[in-house]
């Protein structure tokens, strides 16, 4: 359904310029920006998912993944149509590339009223970027906290000023999505993206709000796996966020238009992440290879393995209260501690 954006600013001839994402779309009369769900309609700008969800389903938030932020809890995920990148292996193509609004109709009251009858602490935006549904995205975030709930966004970051100061306050955690190491030329052809550094920037900007951050990057085989590029983003990384960063290698798999690439070789990131600690990171993880000891939280200071993991689901939990390591003590930087009843969080459609 139609709302009016927030995000916008009017030009003249009836044009606009949406100012959610770092493309800056300017928007005719009648149009829609990259998205294709924030459309011109007389000269004022609207969402035109507003209240409509593509995709539901609840989630481990080791999914997300999100490793040192509220471990154990189940989360709401809610995505829309559409999106502001054109990733040629998108896993959730159904719904990112779509350029129609379609979705059953979920108020931000509805989301809240059901993740709390699914047990879940929390809500998540994810399947699509929520940049592009902002609004909604942040109508259900209050709704959310005023019920107790935290909320975190599952996003390519690639957001304007506007956008993170927009959310300040709001938005509990945030995984970080990279592609590539967000190497220039990997994100143009494989993206029609033009560049990390507004990404960067958002980084930098929400976990200067407040915002917990981690950090994740896809690594494609053979077209997005070069090590320099690896090694200047953890760098970045522990430059701008501190060496305590959660930095995950994940896993890629062929999908979309990409069927020609095999899937990313165990060894390979391993490789990639050895050099991403030798930067100075201390946190690294890999991610889609289940039951991978780099799965797993060792302690910094003394190796001490902390956290046991296997996929999405924690199988041994060895800090003491105060998350600290029980060998040395050193402090863990976890936000929040396993609940005592954990019990798995099964992947499950709605």
């Amino acid at each position: 359904m139609d709302k009016e954006a927030i995000l916008y600013e009017p030009l003249t001839g009836g044009k606009v310029r949406c100012t959610a994402c770092a493309r800056y779309c300017i928007v005719p009369d009648g149009s829609h920006g990259f998205c294709y769900v924030r459309e011109n309609k007389g000269g004022k700008l609207y969402l035109s998912v507003y209240g409509l969800a593509a995709a539901v389903q609840v989630d481990p938030i080791e999914k997300k993944p999100l490793l040192h932020f509220m471990p154990g809890r189940r989360v709401f995920g809610i995505g829309t149509v559409g999106c502001n990148w054109r990733c040629q292996y998108c896993q959730n193509f159904e719904v990112s590339q779509q350029r129609e609004a379609w979705g059953r109709e979920l108020s931000p009251a509805q989301a809240v009223a059901w993740a709390e009858r699914e047990h879940c602490q929390g809500v998540t935006f994810t399947y699509n970027e929520p940049t592009i549904f902002i609004e909604y995205a942040r109508d259900i975030i209050e709704a959310a906290h005023e019920k107790g709930l935290f909320a975190n966004f599952v996003t390519n970051g690639y957001m304007t000023p506007e956008a993170t100061s927009f959310l300040r306050g709001k938005l509990d955690a945030v995984s970080v999505d990279f592609k590539g190491s967000g190497e220039a030329g990997f994100m143009r052809k494989y993206i029609s993206a033009k560049g990390r550094a507004p990404i960067l920037r958002t980084m930098k900007e929400l976990a200067e709000g407040g915002t917990h951050v981690e950090v994740t990057n896809l690594i494609v085989p053979e077209v997005g796996d070069h090590e320099e590029p690896l090694r200047t983003l953890a760098r970045t990384i522990r430059e701008s966020l501190g060496p305590e960063t959660p930095f995950h290698l994940l896993r890629w798999h062929p999908d979309y238009h990409m069927m020609d690439l095999p899937e990313t070789p165990v060894s390979r990131l391993e490789h990639l992440h050895a050099i991403a600690k030798g930067e100075g990171l201390r946190y690294v993880y890999l991610g889609n290879v289940w039951g991978h000891p780099l799965e797993n939280t060792y302690c910094p200071e003394c190796g001490t393995r902390l956290i046991k993991r296997n996929g999405f689901y924690i199988e041994e939990w060895n800090l003491l209260p105060g998350n600290r390591c029980p060998e040395c003590s050193n402090p863990i930087p976890i936000i929040g501690e396993l609940p005592r009843n954990y019990k798995p969080t099964c992947v499950t459609a709605l």
